[in-house]
């Protein structure tokens, strides 16, 4: 998955290893630019070795004659094909080299624990990615890093703080989200069963916070200073210590507490409103830190994640969440 230092402006799925010397192919892709099934689509395409190229229906000649409201049609040379979402996405995953995108949800799976376990995914990449950061800080001790791209090391610190700033924020919206929504289901059932979880919320957050000042204090010393390298090697050990601690929390409540979520035996109605008020508590992760919280997913569970998207009923925010990650 994604670069290890510094931040990418590009989903990790668009960075595709390129040998300079191979040509991939184009693959056109007929749609109408707001339809829900055209950016699913081309969200998967960008996980695949290939070069895209979006033709708005509205613009274009229809392939193959008339083309009905909201079909979508991939162009490969001569090969045309259009169809199902499932339809359209074995042919990528045949026709093209790169990660299966596998896509769909097992119908026996809680959506909600789906929701919860892919966005413990993603949050333990982010800390993985920022702790190395961090060790490569450490070890530099204020010196620059060989990439020009990243700047002097005020410049890299800057975007450190920026980067873990995001990363604070979806963690912060994943807890309230846990708080508001799951954990009330499950008290409504058994009162104590998240009470552990609960706790361990309250015990990372002066850690989270403490992070967060030890990244301000680095940012106003001077480079060269013992007591920058000293700062340097706290913000290391703290956030090796919150990668610790999130990987027991969220260990143990895939373990003791998600499974649990099929015994409640929620009805279909009544997962999938839960399932939109998750995405309304966290507003912020499925709009501008979209992309951030797609980039620490590998393929096939970014393509879940936005299948959970799919099964919003408030079509104008599903169409507004998807197109996001396909500007």
């Amino acid at each position: 998955m994604g670069n290890c230092l510094g931040r990418s402006e590009k989903l990790t799925a668009e960075i595709v290893p390129r040998d300079g010397a191979k040509v991939y192919p184009t693959v056109r892709l007929h749609g109408s630019p707001k339809s829900v099934l055209a950016a699913y689509i081309r969200f998967a395409l960008l996980h695949k070795a290939v070069s895209l190229d979006f033709v708005p229906s509205g613009e274009a000649e229809r392939v193959g004659g008339s083309e009905p409201e909201g079909t979508v049609t991939l162009q490969v040379g001569s090969e045309v094909v259009s169809g199902s979402r499932e339809t359209l996405l074995r042919f990528i995953d045949t026709r093209f080299p790169g990660p299966s995108l596998g896509g769909g949800n097992d119908e026996a799976t809680s959506l909600l624990a789906t929701l919860t376990r892919v966005q413990h995914t993603s949050m333990l990449w982010h800390v993985e990615r920022m702790v190395k950061w961090a060790e490569d800080l450490t070890t530099r001790g204020g010196k620059k890093t060989v990439d020009p791209s990243v700047g002097t090391p005020r410049m890299e610190i800057r975007k450190f703080a920026r980067s873990y700033s995001e990363l604070l924020e979806v963690m912060m919206e994943h807890a309230q989200m846990e708080e508001t929504v799951l954990f009330p289901i499950f008290d409504k059932a058994d009162r104590g069963v998240a009470k552990a979880a609960k706790e361990e919320h309250a015990r990372d957050l002066p850690l989270m916070n403490g992070i967060k000042e030890v990244i301000k204090s680095v940012g106003v010393l001077d480079s060269g200073s013992p007591d920058y390298r000293e700062a340097l090697y706290s913000l290391s050990t703290r956030l090796k210590s919150l990668q610790g601690q999130c990987k027991q929390h969220f260990a143990e409540e895939e373990v003791e507490l998600l499974p649990l979520m099929e015994a409640l035996e929620l009805s279909k109605e009544q997962e999938v409103s839960a399932l939109e008020q998750c995405f309304e508590v966290m507003q912020g992760t499925h709009s501008r830190l979209f992309k951030f919280l797609l980039e620490g997913l590998p393929p096939h569970d970014a393509m879940k994640y936005v299948d959970l998207i799919s099964k919003c009923r408030d079509k104008e925010r599903m169409e507004s969440m998807l197109q996001t990650i396909v500007k």
